[in-house]
This record gives structure tokens, C-alpha cells and sequence, in this order.
């Protein structure tokens, strides 16, 4: 295990909890990008097998815990969009 994996792989978890509170809070997905998360999926994953394959110690558990954070924003990110959907369509029958 390398202590460096270890402080980058629970830095970006930290942040995951604020992008996950403000699309819940916020109701729209304006100034998300599913691209982005997409490729942060890939990279988890990708994280994972890594883990599996070659180097099997503790942080695959942080590189998970990240990768269902980032899959819950997906969730989110699609009712914001079908939220942002049904607000525009109602303005415009206004």
C-alpha cells in the first residue's frame, strides 16, 4: 500500500459528499457534467481492478466507497435532468 494512494484516493472522497448534498439541494443539473462523472467512473473502476489484480490491500474499500458516491451523483444528476425537463416545459405553457 502506498501512504500517497492512500491520501489521494481519501482526498477526492472528501469532496464527493459536497457534490452529492448540492445536487440533491439544488434539484438541476445545470453545471454537472455526465462526461465528467463517466470518466471518474472509468478511473474508479479501473482503480479496482487495479486493486484486485495486481496489489490487494485496504483501499480498494475507499476506491468502492468513491465509486458508489460518484454512482449516486449519476442517480441524481438524471431526476435533475428530468426535473430541469418538466421546469422548462411548464414555462413554456406559461
Amino acid at each position: 500500500m502506498s501512504i500517497f494512494e492512500a491520501v489521494m484516493i481519501i482526498s477526492f472522497g472528501v469532496a464527493w459528499p459536497t457534490s452529492l448534498i448540492k445536487s440533491w439541494k439544488s434539484r438541476t443539473a445545470k453545471g454537472k457534467s455526465l462526461p465528467f462523472m463517466l470518466i471518474i467512473v472509468l478511473g474508479y473502476l479501473s482503480g479496482i481492478v487495479n486493486k484486485i489484480v495486481y496489489s490487494r490491500d485496504i483501499i480498494i474499500i475507499f476506491y468502492v466507497i468513491n465509486l458508489l458516491m460518484v454512482l449516486a451523483d449519476v442517480v441524481l444528476y438524471f431526476r435533475n435532468r428530468k426535473i430541469d425537463i418538466a421546469a422548462d416545459l411548464l414555462q413554456k405553457h406559461q
